[in-house]
Formats: C-alpha cells, sequence, structure tokens
C-alpha cells in the first residue's frame, strides 16, 4: 500500500483534480492525503484576522468570494447533475457555518477549526468526484486518527493504532494532511507544511510501501528554481541530505516529513502531478556518493551574540545560554563560539525580546537581523577533500556571517545578509554545478 500526498496547487482547479484523480486510479491500493484547494488556506487565514479584527462586512465578503470560488470549480467538474447538485449542497453547508461562526465571539479554537475547513471540502468534494468515476474509495477523517500532545508533536501510537485497526490495505482512502485534534480533543493543526508530515505520519503508521509527494516541480531541484536558472531535478538523494535540505530552506518538502520515513526506511518519492511520467526525486537510506548535491536557502533568520570574556570559558556557561532557548522553545539552526563571544541563530522572533533579556544577564548581546542561512548539501562532504575551498572560492564577494561545517556530514552553512542571497545563490550554482 502507498501514500499519496497531494498539495494545494495540484489541487487547484478541476481539471487537475481531475488529473489526480487519474494517478491515484492507477496507484490503488493507496491512501490520498489532500491539501486544501489552492489559495484556500491563504484565504482562511485571511477570514480569521478580519473577524478578531471585527470587519464582519468584509468577512463575510470574502466568505462570498471564495464560496464563489468553489461553485465554479464544482460546475465544471461534475458532468453529472446529481452529483454536482450534492456538491453544491455540501460546499453551501460549509459556507453558510463560516458565515454562522463569523457572528460568535472569535477564540483560538475556532480560529483552527476556520482553518480546517479548506481540507474538509477539498476531501469531501474529491471523494465525490471519484464516486461519479465509479471509483471504490473511503474517505476517512484525520480528526479521527491524528492527535497532538500538549507540545504540538504528534500522537504516533494512537494514530498507529487507529489505522491499524479501521483500515483495510487492500482497499483505497482518502483522508486529510494538515489537521488534526490536539490534547483537549480541539480541532488543530500540524502548522503549515503539516502536509507533508501527515502523509509521512500515516505511512510510518501502516508500514507503507513507499510515501509519494506530489507538487507542481520535477523533484528535488539542485537550487531554487526561482532565483536560479537552469535548476536540474536530482534523482537521488538519502534521508540525511533530503532533511538538511528541506530544513534549509528547499520549499518542495517539508522538514518534519523526513524523520517518520526515515525511521520506518519507507522510501520518498517527490513528483510532479502536472508531469507524472518524470523520474522526480527518490529519497531513501542508500546515498549515491557523488558529492554536492544541492544548494538551498533559508530566510527568516536572525542571529544573536553574547559577548562576555569573563563568563565565557566559565564552566556550565554555555549550559545556561542553551537553557534560555530550551525555556522558550525555540531551536538553534547554527552556532560558532569564540573565547570571548558565542554567536548562534534562530528561524523565529516569537520570543526574541524576553531571550534577549535572559541571555544580557551573561554578557552584552548583539541582534542581526534579516539573515539567510545558505546551505550546501551533498553525501559525506567533509570526507571529499576541496569541497570547502570551492565553496568559499564561489562566494568571495559575499560577506559572510557565519560558517559551520563539521556539525553534520552532510552539510557547510553560511550565515550571510539577505540581501546577498541572490548573488550568493547564482554564485555557487555557477561555481558548483558549472556545465
Amino acid at each position: 500500500m502507498k501514500v499519496l500526498k497531494f498539495g494545494g496547487t495540484s489541487v487547484g482547479s478541476a481539471e487537475r483534480l481531475k488529473n489526480v484523480a487519474s494517478i491515484v486510479q492507477s496507484h490503488a491500493p493507496v491512501v490520498v492525503v489532500l491539501s486544501a484547494f489552492s489559495g484556500t488556506t491563504n484565504q482562511l487565514e485571511k477570514l480569521n484576522s478580519l473577524l478578531k479584527e471585527k470587519q464582519l462586512e468584509e468577512a463575510h465578503q470574502l466568505i462570498e468570494e471564495l464560496f464563489k470560488h468553489y461553485k465554479s470549480i464544482v460546475t465544471e467538474l461534475f458532468e453529472s447533475e446529481a452529483s454536482r447538485s450534492q456538491a453544491f449542497d455540501f460546499i453551501q453547508e460549509k459556507f453558510e457555518a463560516l458565515k454562522a461562526i463569523s457572528l460568535k465571539l472569535i477564540t483560538p479554537s475556532m480560529e483552527r477549526s476556520i482553518l480546517a475547513q479548506g481540507e474538509l471540502m477539498s476531501t469531501e468534494i474529491f471523494f465525490l468526484l471519484l464516486k461519479n468515476l465509479k471509483a471504490d474509495f473511503n474517505l476517512i477523517s484525520a480528526l479521527d486518527f491524528m492527535r497532538i500532545d500538549q507540545y504540538g508533536e504528534p500522537d504516533k501510537v494512537f494514530s498507529s493504532n487507529w489505522l491499524k485497526e479501521n483500515l483495510d490495505q487492500s482497499k483505497s482512502y482518502i483522508t486529510q494532511g494538515f489537521i488534526c485534534r490536539n490534547a483537549f480533543g480541539e480541532i488543530d493543526n500540524l502548522k503549515r507544511g503539516g502536509r507533508d508530515y501527515s502523509a509521512s505520519l500515516i505511512g510510518a503508521a501502516i508500514n507503507a510501501e513507499e510515501i509519494q509527494i506530489w507538487t507542481d516541480i520535477d523533484g528535488m531541484h539542485n537550487n531554487d528554481p526561482r532565483i536560479v536558472e537552469h535548476t536540474k531535478p536530482i534523482e537521488r538523494l538519502s534521508f540525511e541530505e533530503a532533511a538538511e535540505l528541506a530544513y534549509f530552506g528547499a520549499k518542495i518538502l517539508h522538514p518534519s516529513s523526513v524523520r517518520p520515513a526515515a525511521e520506518s526506511q519507507i522510501p520518498v518519492k517527490l513528483k510532479n502531478t502536472m508531469r507524472p511520467d518524470a523520474k522526480g526525486t527518490v529519497i531513501s537510506s542508500e546515498g549515491d556518493n557523488s558529492g554536492i548535491k544541492a544548494i538551498a536557502a533559508k530566510d527568516g533568520i536572525t542571529a544573536i551574540k553574547v559577548k562576555s570574556a569573563h563568563m565565557l570559558l566559565a564552566y556550565g556557561f554555555l549550559k545556561r545560554i542553551f537553557e534560555v532557548f530550551e525555556w522558550y522553545r525555540t531551536s538553534i539552526d547554527m552556532i560558532t563560539t569564540s573565547e570571548v563571544a558565542v554567536s548562534l541563530t534562530i528561524d523565529t522572533d516569537e520570543h526574541l525580546d524576553a531571550i534577549v533579556e535572559d541571555l544580557s544577564k551573561f554578557g552584552l548581546v548583539e541582534i542581526d537581523k534579516n539573515q539567510s542561512i545558505i546551505c550546501v548539501v551533498g553525501d559525506h562532504l567533509q570526507a571529499e577533500s576541496g569541497i570547502a575551498v570551492k565553496v568559499f572560492e564561489a562566494l568571495r564577494k559575499v560577506n559572510i556571517r557565519m560558517i559551520s561545517f563539521g556539525g553534520s556530514k552532510n552539510n557547510i552553512s553560511v550565515l550571510i545578509d539577505s540581501s546577498q542571497k541572490e548573488q550568493a545563490l547564482k554564485a555557487l550554482n555557477a561555481h558548483l554545478f558549472a556545465l
């Protein structure tokens, strides 16, 4: 049994939904994990903002516009009047419910419930499409089996037990990505990118043959195709390489989605919905020892330096620094040390003021915002002589703020000002992947 996840662009129109229907039928038996239709989650987030600001007229207008968009998809999608009528009734009920919610006092729980409607609508409409095509699929709700604990971490044991008890691996199913229930039983989600994570968690729970992530690009590319011309898809990556690329900015794959698949040794394929016959990228435990594979960039980075000539070399100093970030549940991306300072990076400003206040007890704190991490990823880069020379030769005209090499056998990372990101990506591409 395979798990096939389709992103928002893959289900963004009636034509693409029909294409996805053809793909999933050819792979059966499968578990199909669907995102909301393209743009829906952004619109629902905007709706939440309008409701919090008590802009009811604008909120109702947004609901009506989204309803019209869904009606147009349904009209084009279903040829049968009976199926079209059933789909119309369903979406009308959903949008009437959104209007009813908008008249109430908005709460965080209601916001999360509103965000979940995109996945709930896309899966129901897709299920009706397959039913209309006489395809034998079952619709199951992720709200029944996907749970997170009080820290937002998936309850893998609960999900695995539910799926093993309720799934017949000779049959095919449709379910939602992203959405779940929290420790209080409320509707919640796995945050942005959680659709990939959902697919990987489901794949691990049912010991799937493989997990396929379908998007609008031919697999993982060796650089950012939005910035650099003539990038190429990578045919094969190890789990470690894919995890590094995903974490450091490759948008095609969510970082968390690699771990469950890697732990269960389930291959992950990245495929293009618009070009199903393209090879895409295979991610597995087997690397191909071919040196540098790809370059990725992660934006929104804040660099923090703590300078303290008196405290730095004192026993337990680094431990106390790390405890500050642990307290605020803020992860660190890069870290370097010298005789008088510790420099590190974080990718969120959520608790920055409080973190700086606590760190100030240990020394002078300096902050640099609007930074980017450029990550060069490959197989066993530490063992290949001359790799670092190639990277820094390419970046000779770029001001490097921090360097990380040795923490992983799979990457070299540098921190630069975001204004130089495009220059750095293009220079690395020309120097490392020159034809």
